[in-house]
């Protein structure tokens, strides 16, 4: 089977791709559920302090806490309709072909599915598919496959909560490390610098930003996904994900400012447009550098 799929890069294209299907439907739920599992945390966290110093526990939050007793991660409870409490089903949980039978309407209730779900589903099997056709049968493919994976969550729950959970940064961090050991990517010593230059260079803006002006410009989540990129390609890469993800940000705040009125003084995520960078330097980053090098 390894040497089929090293001799037919099609048929692992199609593999990888319905694996991608898969892996984009529990994106979904690690979208949804992780933002919410980091609040239930925080929560028990200022409980204990509460009581550690006796302090008396607001009703409020002992009565959430309280309905959350019961087990809440990416596995259990099963999914379900967050209108009438439906739960979702084998037959209803089929990536993309279960929206489009359904009609994007829950089966008890008949609420409207949003079509985010499908598709994350289809963004993740292109993806894979893509990186399946760039990297053939390798570690550079399982390498890159975490990678593009890892981005489309960080992407969304950035985008839904301007959250980047170390629970997905810090191990993105040191896998990829791990895979350039082994020269996935790139080389060991470019990938150490990588991780330490990637994190420095936003850590070195945001004091900055916030000596000049006294406010905090982006959130230490952000340092974090630049070291993991920075893990995953090398120190080379650097530049140009930091430049296309400035220039698509100022593009894109720009579009959001003057035609969707959106006010300046309302946060931006910064983490979608480094995932969005990350993968065009993982696809075309040395064709772009050299382009630029060129023109220049």
């Amino acid at each position: 089977m390894v040497e089929l799929f090293r001799q037919q890069p099609l048929l692992l294209s199609g593999a990888i791709c319905l694996l991608g299907l898969a892996v984009g439907s529990f994106l979904n739920v690690v979208i949804y559920r992780l933002p919410r599992m980091m609040e239930h945390g925080w929560l028990l966290e200022i409980e204990e302090h509460l009581l550690d110093r006796a302090w008396p526990v607001p009703e409020a939050l002992s009565t959430f806490l309280k309905a959350r007793t019961r087990r809440f991660d990416l596995f259990v409870p099963r999914s379900a309709c967050p209108s009438c409490g439906h739960s979702i089903g084998a037959l209803e949980n089929i990536p993309v072909i279960s929206y489009l039978a359904l009609r994007a309407r829950c089966g008890g209730c008949g609420t409207h599915i949003s079509g985010r779900y499908p598709l994350v589903e289809i963004a993740s099997a292109l993806l894979s598919a893509l990186v399946a056709w760039r990297f053939g049968f390798s570690l550079a493919c399982a390498a890159a496959l975490v990678l593009c994976w890892s981005l489309i969550a960080l992407a969304l729950i950035d985008f839904d909560t301007q959250l980047l959970p170390d629970s997905i940064t810090l191990p993105l961090v040191w896998a990829g490390l791990a895979f350039n050991l082994f020269g996935a990517l790139t080389d060991a010593r470019s990938a150490v610098i990588g991780a330490i230059a990637g994190y420095l260079a936003l850590w070195s803006v945001y004091w900055l930003f916030k000596l000049v002006t006294g406010r905090e410009g982006m959130g230490f989540g952000d340092f974090k996904l630049l070291a993991a990129l920075g893990a995953f390609l090398g120190w080379q890469m650097l530049p140009l994900i930091i430049l296309v993800s400035s220039v698509v940000g100022a593009v894109i705040g720009t579009f959001l400012i003057i035609l969707a009125r959106r006010g300046r003084e309302v946060p931006m995520p910064f983490g979608p447009y480094l995932a969005c960078a990350g993968v065009i330097a993982l696809f075309a980053g040395d064709w772009l550098t050299r382009a630029y090098l060129d023109f220049l």
